[in-house]
């Protein structure tokens, strides 16, 4: 069985993001017969300098886009493709624009912690951002998050209190910035190949076919 590794460069607060999570979901479950597929998320921060406490939600997307109506039209969009890919969006239930570097700090423990925790972490924080409302900047909701997926509370608080992996998350997302990632998702396959924005689930199983095609080509041509 061919294999390949995707690096999942995303962000928390980014809808398009949970949409790519799903349809990766979808997309690898269609290959999986065929193709051993392991996943990681990596930290990207759409907004970098939003304060600790983060902002008022609505009024930063209004700035952002260019008024409140720009924002009802992206978000009946967006609620209406979570539909089609399970996703409950409540956007109105969303307050706060929070700063992510401690969500990305909690992933990159979780990743430690195996591809599998590292999943279940990176769903609660879509889901309790997008569909709950919770401020996935503040370190009581992050460390639920934490235990319901199986990671150690006070394990967790202690890595937050010792301002453990700052540097490292913020170095992540500069190299991720310095390779030419504007904009997320962005699907990094074998340290290869780039599927850019959240595709649709046949644009990324072909993808995943196409790529593993080619490993098996250059694999035969090297005997």
């Amino acid at each position: 069985m061919e294999a390949i590794t995707i690096d999942v460069v995303s962000d928390v607060v980014c809808p398009w993001c949970y949409l790519g999570k799903k349809r990766l979901e979808q997309a690898i479950e269609n290959v999986k017969n065929d193709l051993a597929v392991s996943v990681t998320f990596r930290p990207y921060q759409l907004n970098p300098d939003m304060p600790a406490e983060g902002v008022d939600h609505k009024k930063h997307l209004a700035e952002k886009l260019g008024g409140k109506e720009a924002v009802d039209r992206a978000h009946d969009m967006l609620a209406s493709l979570g539909k089609q890919d399970g996703i409950a969006f409540d956007f109105p239930a969303v307050k706060i624009s929070p700063n992510t570097l401690d969500a990305h700090r909690l992933l990159r423990w979780a990743m430690i912690e195996g591809p599998e925790v590292q999943s279940r972490v990176a769903v609660a924080l879509f889901k309790a951002y997008f569909e709950e409302g919770r401020n996935v900047g503040d370190r009581a909701v992050l460390l639920d998050v934490a235990e319901a997926a199986g990671m150690d509370r006070a394990v967790v608080t202690a890595l937050f209190s010792a301002g453990a992996d700052v540097d490292s998350v913020k170095e992540e997302i500069g190299m991720a910035r310095d390779m030419g990632v504007t904009g997320v998702p962005c699907f990094i396959i074998d340290n290869k190949y780039a599927v850019m924005g959240a595709q649709s689930v046949d644009v990324l199983t072909n993808a995943f076919r196409e790529i593993a095609a080619m490993k098996a080509q250059e694999r035969v041509g090297q005997n």
